[in-house]
Parts: structure tokens; sequence; C-alpha cells
């Protein structure tokens, strides 16, 4: 067992319980270090697959806030292999939680952790101000 308790946990769909910004900073405040540097890749790296990214939609979309695995091969479109590989990868990247259930496995989003990426990458005020053209 991954840490997770037995019992079915609601998870809360607002905020992190720590301030974003205490846990993962904008990139354009300040240089990152390397151990935060590393962990928003990981995250980042996790999405950047169009079936991991397409994997993560179908559960975050899902209206009981979970889903099993089993039913997560058919709408993907790939072998039930590569759904778990895929699975694996959110799993590590602290992107879904997972619960067994007997002989199934249970997923669903991380509350939080995808606002944490999106809050690395957020313009600061002084950022924002500064108005640059970007080439089309």
């Amino acid at each position: 067992m991954d840490g997770m308790s037995r019992k079915k946990a609601l998870l809360p769909m607002a905020g992190l319980d720590n301030d974003i910004e205490d846990c993962c900073p904008s990139i354009l405040a300040a240089p990152l270090d390397e151990s935060d540097a590393a962990e928003l890749a990981r995250g980042f790296a996790a999405l950047a697959d169009p079936a991991r990214l397409r994997l993560f939609s179908l559960i975050a979309a899902q209206p009981e806030g979970e889903v099993c695995a089993c039913a997560l091969v058919e709408p993907l479109g790939r072998s039930q292999p590569t759904v778990s590989h895929h699975l694996r990868v959110l799993y590590e990247a602290g992107l879904v939680a997972r619960e067994k259930r007997g002989t199934w496995v249970w997923y669903r989003p991380v509350p939080g952790r995808v606002e944490a990426l999106r809050a690395a990458l957020a313009a600061t005020d002084a950022v924002a101000d500064f108005n640059v053209a970007v080439p089309s």
C-alpha cells in the first residue's frame, strides 16, 4: 500500500493546504533552486505527453471525483498495460492519487497540483506590468 488509508476519503477540490508560492514559486519571480526546478519539471514532463494529458483530463472530469482504472482503457484507446504505465507516471508526478479496492485501482486528481504548476508560470506583478511584444 502506498501510504494511503484504506478508507475512502473525499479530497477537497480547492487549493493546497500550504500556500502555493511556498511550494512552487513563480519561475518569473526569481531563479529556481535545483529542488524546486526538479519538482516542477516532474509535473510538467508528466503532462507533456498527449496521452497522459488526455488521461489526466479524463480523471479530473469525472463527476464523482474519481474513476476506476478499468474505465480508462477504452476512452483512451490504448492497451491496458500502456494505460497503467501512464497512470503510474501521473501518480509519481503527484498529479493523481490512487487507492486499491479489491482487484481494481481508483484514481482521483490531487487538489492543487495543477494549480501549483500553473502558479509557477504565472507572471508576477512586476513582470505582468512590463509590456513585451510577442513575435507572431
